[in-house]
């Protein structure tokens, strides 16, 4: 396989997967804009294995070897995936650590299923989606990447925790609660009701305490956004911009999380973007 075509199948799996990521980063100049396909594209690789795999716990231990024979220095086969990350960590000064943390983070789906603390809620959102933010930094702000370092977490906190509150229904499908049992006891809702799917003022209450904490994390990810060169601030604020609309997109659709799923449409992505660059 060429690289270019590596690099064409990476983009595919990111628009087909995540068109709020690939609309975001759009704007990037090309050769970033194809390290950012082939950073998703790894990151779904290791998702898909937890979710879709049929024997999830091999194939994750299998996808780690192969990253281990990656960092050595050898392409573990010649997919895509590999072709086209070996061409970006040519390009780039990428960190080890936050690939294997996405790996560990994958894993936790497959041994945990509930969550006690938002500490214990925030560790699992930093190996799923802050490692993603980490990934990126040494392609989008190369010169900053440590300063920038507690932006990429806080995004990825507040990303995540979006995602929970977006996909609450379907986490519930494969049996998993990601909201934390001290914030529903909090507001006196059980796993029970979650099950029952009932949205009362407990539920709402709940679920906007969450929501402030991503809000927070926004915030706190978005503050620093001066650091990062001139044209990597559009993508980062879009995408910040994005996953916190889909807070509002929840709320326009009255909560209703079990059984339908929030989104936000290529016209407001649109609008968002042309808000960001006034």
């Amino acid at each position: 396989m060429e690289l270019r075509e590596a690099y064409q199948e990476c983009k595919t799996i990111i628009e087909h997967h995540s068109k709020t990521f690939a609309m975001a980063f759009r704007h990037l100049p090309r050769e970033k804009r194809e390290a950012v396909w082939a950073i998703y594209a790894f990151c779904r690789k290791a998702d898909d294995i937890v979710d879709e795999g049929a024997h999830p716990v091999q194939e994750l231990e299998v996808f780690g070897n192969d990253l281990d024979l990656f960092m050595s220095g050898s392409r573990p086969n010649d997919s895509a995936l590999w072709i086209a990350l070996e061409d970006s960590f040519q390009r780039f000064d990428f960190e080890p650590e936050p690939f294997y943390h996405m790996i560990q983070g994958q894993a936790m789906d497959l041994t945990k299923n509930r969550y006690q603390t938002v500490d214990e809620l925030l560790d699992y959102s930093y190996h799923v989606a802050s490692t993603v933010g980490l990934m990126l930094l040494p392609v989008l702000a190369p010169e900053r990447k440590n300063e920038l370092y507690d932006s990429a977490v806080s995004l990825g906190y507040g990303m995540q925790i979006t995602n929970i509150l977006r996909d609450i229904g379907e986490d519930l499908r494969r049996n998993r609660i990601y909201l934390p049992r001290e914030v529903m006891a909090r507001h006196d809702y059980t796993e029970q009701d979650l099950f029952n799917k009932i949205r009362d003022d407990r539920f709402i209450s709940m679920w906007e305490e969450l929501a402030s904490l991503a809000d927070h994390h926004y915030s706190l990810g978005i503050k620093e956004l001066s650091l990062y060169p001139l044209n990597a601030r559009l993508p980062v604020r879009a995408a910040a911009m994005f996953y916190s609309e889909i807070l509002n997109a929840v709320r326009k659709n009255r909560y209703q999380v079990f059984d339908q799923r929030a989104f936000i449409t290529t016209k407001e992505k649109e609008r968002i973007i042309q808000e960001s660059i006034k």
